[in-house]
């Protein structure tokens, strides 16, 4: 292989109590440090759970509650691991099982743990193409590879290494080199921007922003993983893209914790700064809008117009998917507010009918003045632009373990978003929103919202 010793790999295996990061614990831990030629160190130890070990589990791995019992919990092994594994590559059989159990461990400390990192299912896929399988188990059986306890972490990362050691005899630098850049090549990144400062990049949930060399930004994304997403930018790039890609000067990023908070200030970030690749890249999800303004007699008219039209008539009140949408919302606070059908604007110009019928009280013949038209026309205004039927706390995920965000909905309307001690203890539900900073409010936000709800992936939400 070339360039030999000048890489450093942590191989590991993990056993834990069940297969969900958040939930479960790590029973046990081995790490052997090799550099890509022979092994030039091992570690192993048993890890208390601080719970019991499922019946199942024991009997795949053997490991028992006795056995963990009197061994180190994970903070007592912590700085061995972090030592073991600076500077190196992280490499696992299934590499996001291992490292986002071990991540969560350290989230809970309140560390970030971000190491770069390579898959020997994915590599062993590129180097030996055309096996039955390539768990493990059959690896080791297709190889030969002598292991004395399956399922235990010391046995399984020594043959995840012999796997490891493998492709760099003979000589796949690329296959390497390529799963653990996510397929980025370094001559097609922007000048600026260097591999081992997306590497550097953390894997939480967050907004990230690029810059051009002026300071301005001119892409504002968001993800789960910002380190992940980022990656895919640029390991991926389009010939349409590659152009306003290598703008790229500089990046930075926000973490949030929370997937909605993430969505609800990406969509502030791009309001605000209208980001030249965002709008390049913009997908219509909602091409209708509804505006109002007054009229040249100073009644309040409404408008359905096409989101994209550059120069709308007004100020956006709601987005619609489609025409047929928007004009259900008119026909409906037409009906609720007695308004004049020649004050709203559909696209083709209509004589009122409604005079003659009582429900419209004669602003398109001028028996209505704008005053008392506009105070029905107000509260019409106010209706198209609330989503929500009263008013509410929701409490998702915070930036760490010990964190929770609040979004609050006030006045049937987004508010904006916080965050708290997730042990805050509280007497009334109002006491929450002092925790929460005034965001842009958008027709946007509300409907972001509105469909993260129906997601249900939020703690909990508290009615006021």
């Amino acid at each position: 292989m070339a360039n030999k010793g000048q890489k450093k790999f942590a191989v590991v295996d993990i056993e834990t109590t069940g297969g969900m990061p958040k939930r479960d614990k790590i029973t046990e831990i081995a790490i052997v440090i090799t550099d890509g030629v022979g092994i030039l160190d091992q570690y192993a130890t048993l890890i208390n759970p601080e719970r019991s070990i499922p019946h199942e589990i024991t009997r795949i791995t053997g490991i028992t509650d006795d056995m963990v019992q009197n061994a180190p919990r994970f903070y007592e092994v912590a700085k061995e691991i972090v030592l073991l594994t600076e500077g190196a590559i992280f490499v696992a059989h299934n590499v996001n099982f291992d490292y986002n159990f071990i991540r969560y461990e350290f989230e809970r400390l309140g560390y970030t743990f971000s190491r770069k990192q390579l898959c020997t299912v994915k590599l062993s896929r590129k180097a030996f193409p055309g096996l039955a399988s390539y768990s493990l188990g059959n690896l080791i059986r297709h190889f030969g590879i002598r292991v004395e306890a399956r399922h235990r972490a010391l046995d399984d990362a020594l043959a995840a290494t012999q796997l490891l050691l493998k492709v760099t005899d003979s000589n796949q630098d690329e296959n390497v080199a390529a799963l653990i850049n996510r397929g980025i090549r370094e001559n097609k990144l922007p000048e600026a921007i260097h591999i081992e400062r997306l590497h550097q990049l953390p894997e939480l949930t967050g907004v990230y922003y690029f810059y051009d060399r002026y300071g301005t930004i001119i892409y504002v994304g968001k993800s789960i993983n910002i380190r992940s997403r980022i990656l895919q930018h640029f390991g991926q790039i389009t010939a349409k893209q590659e152009k306003l890609m290598r703008q790229v000067h500089d990046l930075d990023f926000t973490i949030t914790g929370s997937e909605l908070i993430a969505l609800l200030l990406e969509s502030e970030e791009i309001k605000v700064h209208n980001p030249e690749i965002n709008r390049a890249q913009k997908k219509k999800e909602y091409p209708y809008v509804i505006s109002t303004a007054y009229d040249e007699k100073g009644y309040r008219v409404f408008h359905l117009e096409s989101e994209s039209s550059k120069k709308l008539k007004g100020q956006i009140l709601s987005y619609h998917s489609s025409i047929a949408s928007a004009k259900g919302s008119l026909g409906m606070v037409r009906e609720l507010y007695s308004l004049c059908e020649e004050k709203i604007d559909v696209g083709n110009p209509r004589r009122c009918i409604y005079h003659q019928m009582g429900e419209c009280y004669g602003a398109c013949v001028g028996e209505e003045s704008p005053t008392a038209y506009n105070e029905r026309a107000e509260e019409a205004k106010v209706h198209l632009t609330k989503v929500f039927e009263n008013d509410f706390i929701l409490i998702t995920e915070g930036r760490n373990s010990e964190e929770n965000g609040v979004i609050w909905v006030s006045q049937k309307s987004y508010f904006g978003f916080g965050f708290m001690d997730a042990s805050f203890a509280y007497t009334s539900a109002l006491e929450l929103t002092t925790h929460v900073e005034k965001r842009l409010s958008t027709p946007e936000a509300n409907l972001i919202i509105q469909q993260f709800l129906r997601s249900g992936k939020y703690l909990r939400r508290i009615e006021l």
